[in-house]
């Protein structure tokens, strides 16, 4: 699959990290549903979808809210992270999207703007042969806000020093696609693989 880049000029890509650069959604829906499964219950394909690019913490307090019930945060979501990482030797690079950043690599300032932790995208991305590709890597500790807030956008923008409406993002769900809309952004908007 080819990816259609609109015309620029362009200062700085970002890129979302998981169901973007990496062809991780079946990994990370294994893992939410291993994290939950000790608490019984399990995370809709649906809302999986919906709520992708969402930090962990957020989707559990989302979770909470939607079934009415509590679970505990802080450990489903160590429970999921650490599930995914068992499983990370499984993830492969979404190839169009890595022709793109090797393509690009010393040409454009690229980051990844992610809702997973730092360490995970850390993990992903040396699984992937990418890490030495990207200016900055920010995940779900560097904002306040997640997706689809603006805020996670508009500091990758100004940790790389360019103006919002001269940032291309990479994206796949739609809270990822919103945040970055609102950041000012063009969005190339990559298919959902699972």
């Amino acid at each position: 699959m080819k990816l259609t880049i609109p015309s620029g000029p362009f200062e700085a890509y970002l890129f979302d990290l998981d169901g973007t650069i990496a062809n991780s959604l079946p990994l990370h829906f294994k893992a939410w549903n291993e994290a939950l499964a000790p608490h019984g219950t399990a995370m809709p394909e649906d809302l999986f979808f919906a709520w992708g690019g969402i930090p962990v913490p957020k989707t559990v307090e989302m979770l909470n809210d939607h079934f009415q019930i509590k679970l505990p945060i802080d450990e489903v979501s160590r429970a999921r992270e650490q599930a995914y990482l068992d499983m990370i030797n499984e993830v492969k690079a979404h190839e169009a999207v890595e022709t793109i950043i090797r393509a690009n690599y010393q040409r454009i300032p690229m980051a990844v703007v992610s809702g997973s932790a730092r360490s995970s995208i850390v993990k992903t991305l040396t699984r992937l042969n990418l890490s030495e590709f990207f200016t900055a890597l920010l995940g779900a500790e560097d904002y306040s806000k997640g997706k689809p807030d603006p805020e996670p956008f508009l500091q990758g923008a100004r940790v790389l020093g360019v103006d919002p409406k001269k940032c291309l993002a990479f994206e796949d769900a739609e809270p990822g696609i919103q945040s970055a809309l609102a950041a000012g952004m063009q969005v190339v908007r990559i298919p959902q693989r699972f």
